[in-house]
């Protein structure tokens, strides 16, 4: 199975990468870089949720939980451990 960080770093990199000049890694500032605005932020949540099946509350679906791909992966894991 593909891991869960490199799941997420393609998602983001296929939804939202718009120049293919721009790197995105497992670090960078997504939000704050204007990878994902508000928008695609909801969006990328509903894709974690139905991913692996938790349920993530909005107060903490932040700009600054989904602010890059590593603090995506540990705000799910999070959530895989309570299930």
């Amino acid at each position: 199975m593909e891991d869960m960080k490199d799941l997420v770093l393609n998602y983001v990199i296929n939804e939202y990468q718009e120049d293919e000049d721009d790197e995105i890694t497992y670090d960078t500032p997504l939000i704050s870089s204007g990878f994902v605005d508000s928008f695609s932020m909801v969006s990328l949540k509903v894709f974690l949720e139905k991913k692996f099946n938790i349920s993530i509350p909005d107060e903490e679906a932040t700009p600054e939980a989904f602010d890059s791909v590593n603090k995506i992966v540990d705000l799910v894991n999070g959530y895989l451990e309570k299930k």
